[in-house]
């Protein structure tokens, strides 16, 4: 079994930084692909970042792209996604997922492994 734990969330000002980690325990995931969704109030999970096992293959939703940066380190068993830029609308519970194959998927309901949650709320 893996476990992921999430952390880094809190309140920031439009325009400022967050960044977010994903630990992982109970299992190496070096090769799982990992991603991280959002949701927001009222709405439903959205697909945020994905990244492949081996971290050479990166993937963004429209609204981030240019903003959010996803990475990992599988040394540390550990998944990051760096947040700048941040505006209102990015206001959310961030999850990250894992699956244990090698590419990402968009698609939540693939993920069978799952963090609590970290808030992020971006304040205007």
């Amino acid at each position: 079994q893996v476990q992921l734990v999430e952390s880094g969330g809190g309140l920031v000002q439009a325009g400022g930084s967050l960044r977010l980690s994903c630990r992982a325990s109970g299992r190496t995931v070096s090769s799982y692909a990992m991603v991280w969704f959002r949701q927001a109030p009222g709405k439903g999970r959205e697909f945020v970042a994905r990244i492949s096992a081996t971290g050479g293959t990166t993937g963004y939703a429209d609204p981030v792209k240019g903003r959010f940066t996803i990475s990992r380190d599988n040394a540390e068993n550990t998944m990051y996604l760096q947040m700048n830029s941040l505006k209102p609308e990015d206001t959310a519970i961030y999850y990250c997922a894992a699956v244990s194959w090698g590419s990402a998927t968009t698609d939540p309901s693939l993920y069978p492994y799952w963090g609590q949650g970290t808030q992020v709320t971006v304040s205007s």
